[in-house]
């Protein structure tokens, strides 16, 4: 096609020999750029909100459909493989139909997915039509931050990502919170029914607001003069690689990971998938064809690395927003409303941060930004390492914000970065990636957490029991002790007689909390360190330059 051969060569040469003509050139809206961001931010919050509002909601929605709750499961396992696939394509599918409308129709597929997810009679419907939406909501993500990339100068790009920001970092914060209030207080079929008027208000306000920039318009006219030619093979391998990869992420722990061969055919299945569609895409390029992951953007040392530290927020941010629910629940008896209390407080302050972070990134170096966030991040999880059982909710939400304000610093700097050199033809290839980078990230961190957690408690419980004896004098003393309160008797054999047993199960409770808050230390811990192997990949990154289009690096 004839636009796929002008913009390889635009990738492939030297600026020396890029056409006067082929320099993108400043567009500007015709409305203010304020009134897009917010217009693409209410979707964005909605889709971002709904990977997490129905967590909460699982043991309702397996009993209202009688299946069980593994069964259940597959409700968020089925919308994160979905969006996973979409969200790459992104960026090929708008070459063909436009941004915008591509952007309508996902806004159009999420609403209508949602309203038939909240009739759905049956688990199997609901799975098929969570499908639907994760597909929907896939395509959102990398439309709406290459339309707020276009939309804005250089010079104010950092704030609109900033409210872009927001609706990213917040919504997983209050989507618990909301999602056990609409549980417990109407029907879980509301969370899904929730979604549809936002849905009719974002495509009236796209449809009179938003509109495609002209080399957007030229990329949709010169792809049709040759023909549409979609690339199936390299969408099936890239469904493949991202779907299996989604898929041992999220039963691995559950079926014990490779002791499991649906996880091992999996496994090799996302392995050679890869493997095919690296080579596949390569030869797309070399053949001047128009392909489905923009491999050329990983030359630059700065989108290479943007990518890595994505990765690690969306690792960060997901894995500790189910940790800290989990922990409060299981070992200190919050409800699912209270445990999302103790995250609300952060997304109020990541809130009043991110304008903050919006008006410096155009003001200092964004790789001391990034650098500040991830020291702030790495202290905040070296501080939560002293939590204990007996902790208060005020210290808790403290920790949170604590993390909140380094997580504050990373976002937008870390998209700003990503987006320097970069053509704007490929602004939609850019975010498709990051946004990749973030849900993978997300899922990964959530799959570590779980494993973690799971494997860690059992070894502290295996080490901790060995001293549950009857040759250990503080474990029997402490039997003989708990006897009187379960109505037995000090004396004799502590453990025989009335109460010994109850006191016995009393002990290994406490034994169970232990170890389990040790695991969820040993995983702080774990998370600590690996945020702080992050500060040497800012050296990799050039210093941006000042003053000067992220567009026209090229």
């Amino acid at each position: 096609m004839a636009t796929s051969t002008i913009e390889l060569s635009d990738a492939q040469f030297p600026d020396a020999q890029v056409p006067a003509k082929a320099v993108d050139q400043p567009w500007r809206p015709r409305v203010n750029p304020w009134i897009v961001a917010m217009t693409v931010t209410l979707a964005t919050f909605m889709e971002v909100l709904d990977s997490s509002i129905a967590n909460v909601a699982l043991p309702h929605i397996a009993g209202g459909l009688g299946s069980t709750q593994d069964e259940a499961t597959w409700v968020l396992t089925a919308y994160l493989v979905a969006n996973a696939i979409i969200l790459p394509a992104g960026a090929y599918m708008t070459t063909f139909i436009g941004r915008k409308k591509f952007y309508m129709i996902c806004v159009a597929l999420f609403g209508i997915s949602s309203a038939m997810c909240g009739l759905a009679p049956s688990l199997p419907l609901l799975i098929f039509f969570r499908i639907l939406q994760g597909i929907g909501g896939g395509g959102l993500a990398p439309s709406e931050q290459a339309i707020l990339a276009d939309t804005f100068p250089p010079e104010k790009r950092g704030q609109a990502f900033a409210m872009y920001g927001l609706a990213v970092v917040c919504a997983p914060a209050i989507g618990p919170t909301l999602g056990g209030y609409i549980t417990d207080n109407f029907d879980w079929r509301w969370i899904f029914f929730l979604n549809v008027p936002i849905c009719l208000l974002s495509l009236f306000l796209t449809s009179r607001i938003v509109e495609d920039p002209p080399w957007v318009e030229k990329q949709v006219k010169e792809s049709q003069k040759g023909g549409i030619k979609l690339d199936f093979l390299g969408f099936g391998l890239l469904g493949l690689t991202f779907g299996s990869l989604e898929f041992v992420l999220d039963k691995g722990q559950e079926d014990d990971w490779f002791s499991s061969h649906l996880i091992t055919f999996f496994t090799v299945a996302m392995v050679v998938a890869f493997v095919v569609m690296i080579w596949w895409e390569l030869k797309q390029l070399r053949e001047g064809h128009r392909p489905i992951l923009n491999l050329t953007l990983f030359k630059r040392p700065n989108f290479s690395v943007s990518f890595v530290l994505m990765f690690v927020l969306g690792f960060s941010l997901y894995g500790t927003t189910i940790l800290i629910p989990q922990f409060v629940q299981t070992l200190l008896g919050y409800t699912a409303e209270l445990a999302g209390l103790v995250l609300s407080p952060a997304g109020l302050m990541m809130m009043a941060m991110m304008p903050v972070v919006g008006l410096l990134v155009g003001r200092v170096d964004p790789r001391k930004l990034i650098a500040y966030g991830f020291i702030m991040l790495t202290l905040s999880l070296v501080t939560m390492h002293t939590m204990n059982l007996d902790i208060s909710y005020g210290r808790l939400v403290f920790l949170r914000c604590f993390q909140a304000s380094g997580l504050a610093f990373l976002f937008i700097p870390i998209n700003t970065i990503s987006y320097i050199g970069v053509k704007q033809s490929e602004n939609n290839d850019v975010s498709g990636l990051t946004n990749l980078a973030r849900n993978i990230g997300g899922s990964c961190g959530t799959a570590f957490m779980a494993t973690m957690l799971t494997r860690r408690t059992a070894a502290h419980e295996s080490n901790m029991i060995r001293n549950l004896t009857s040759g250990n004098p503080a474990f029997m003393s402490q039997i003989a002790s708990l006897k009187t309160f379960f109505g037995g008797h000090r004396g004799g054999n502590p453990l025989a007689g009335t109460g010994a047993s109850t006191a016995q199960a009393y002990v290994y409770n406490q034994l169970h909390r232990q170890a389990g808050m040790l695991a969820y230390l040993d995983i702080v811990q774990y998370l600590a360190v690996f945020c702080a192997c992050m500060l040497p990949l800012l050296f990799l990154i050039p210093r941006p330059p000042k003053n000067v289009n992220p567009s026209a690096g090229h």
